[in-house]
């Protein structure tokens, strides 16, 4: 559990990246573009969460780390397309 307290930075800072990744997508893109541009940050985020394992050489909860990530990254990703929807 003490492992799980120190994860929520490097998760939350996934977010962060996501969610500012989602607004430039959302101002800089039309509606087509922005869905694939979605794609890439998603595939980004659990990118980056691998990535992260494979450089520090541990893999104590790497399962939940991705399960987090990828979680808060399609709750970001699917506010940001309903805003879209409801800006079309």
């Amino acid at each position: 559990m003490v492992f799980m307290k120190k994860a929520w930075i490097p998760i939350a800072s996934v977010w962060l990246l996501v969610a500012v990744g989602a607004v430039i997508v959302v101002l800089t893109m039309d509606q087509g573009e922005a869905i694939r541009g979605f794609g890439v940050l998603a595939a980004g985020a659990l990118a980056i969460v691998s990535l992260f394992h494979l450089v520090t050489s541990h893999t104590e909860g790497i399962v939940e780390r991705l399960i987090y990530v990828a979680g808060g990254t399609y709750a970001i990703l699917a506010l940001a397309g309903f805003y879209i929807l409801l800006k079309a």
